[in-house]
């Protein structure tokens, strides 16, 4: 599934290719995604000027010029590519389940192999009380993010800290690859209790968070399968994983000698180093 460097990759290029501009045509091909389109999708996003394009957590947001916003979240598979001319990059084309064709010509196509995807239009005062949304714990990249608030909202927590990084609620947007990259970068053991996360190490775990997510936006996020970004484009930060993924390697700048371990916690594959994070 996406995380939030994908999802943040795919708003930026959204965002210069649709904001301000009207959308003129919604093609319906499939309604039934994880959940049924909205009663008269199409017609209600026609003729609406998109004056922005924003993300929480997962999910993109797209502002309408009626005060609606128009949902969009990528599920397991999910891609949304812009087309500026005849000939189309999108793989898949028999996955294409939703296109918007914007007053400039631009078009962009919404596919998902496996239909886990969703959209939704949503009232913009309503937007915070939306059951996808209302829980939802802090942004990571944004101001309020760091140690003082991660420590808060892991007081008490019984659960090792990869499961706890792990749920929305606490923090907004982060899945498995960015969890054990941040734990790595921190020295902090994913099996630790969360509860113990406090003081110092939870201010290096909220900077080793914001460090790794940085880096990933920055390199466009990471393509293990399914991800490419708003112009089909590849992200390549998978070429710097320090311990996802990389079981039996060595640590970069360890002399463990053990190399990268992998355990499951809650169904899920860890990475980590035993020496370097305690």
């Amino acid at each position: 599934m996406p995380e939030l460097p994908e999802v943040e990759t795919i708003r930026r290029g959204l965002a210069t290719a649709l904001e301000g501009r009207r959308i003129a045509r919604v093609t319906v091909r499939r309604s039934d995604l994880r959940r049924p389109l909205p009663e008269n999708f199409a017609a209600r996003i026609e003729g609406r000027r998109i004056t922005g394009i924003g993300r929480r957590a997962k999910y993109l947001l797209l502002s309408l010029d009626d005060d609606n916003v128009l949902l969009a979240h990528l599920g397991m598979s999910g891609r949304m590519v812009i087309e500026n001319g005849a000939e189309t990059r999108v793989a898949h084309l028999t996955h294409v389940h939703v296109s918007f064709a914007a007053e400039d010509g631009t078009v962009v196509r919404f596919s998902d192999p496996r239909r886990f995807g969703l959209m939704d239009i949503v009232a913009a005062n309503a937007l915070d009380s939306h059951a996808l949304l209302a829980g939802l714990g802090p942004e990571p990249i944004g101001n309020a993010f760091d140690g003082t608030i991660l420590a808060e909202r892991l007081k008490g927590k019984r659960t090792p800290i990869k499961a706890a990084l792990l749920d929305q609620r606490v923090v907004a947007g982060l899945g498995n690859i960015y969890v054990c990259e941040s734990l790595y970068r921190s020295g902090i053991s994913p099996k630790r209790l969360a509860r113990t996360v406090q003081g110092e190490r939870a201010h290096r775990l909220a900077d080793a968070i914001r460090a790794v997510l940085a880096d990933a936006i920055a390199a466009g996020g990471s393509s293990l399968r399914d991800h490419v970004s708003a112009t089909g484009e590849l992200g390549y930060f998978q070429h710097n994983f320090e311990v996802y993924d990389r079981e039996g390697q060595p640590c970069p700048g360890c002399d463990c000698g053990a190399g990268v371990l992998r355990i499951v916690q809650s169904g899920r594959s860890t990475f980590y180093c035993a020496a370097r994070q305690r």
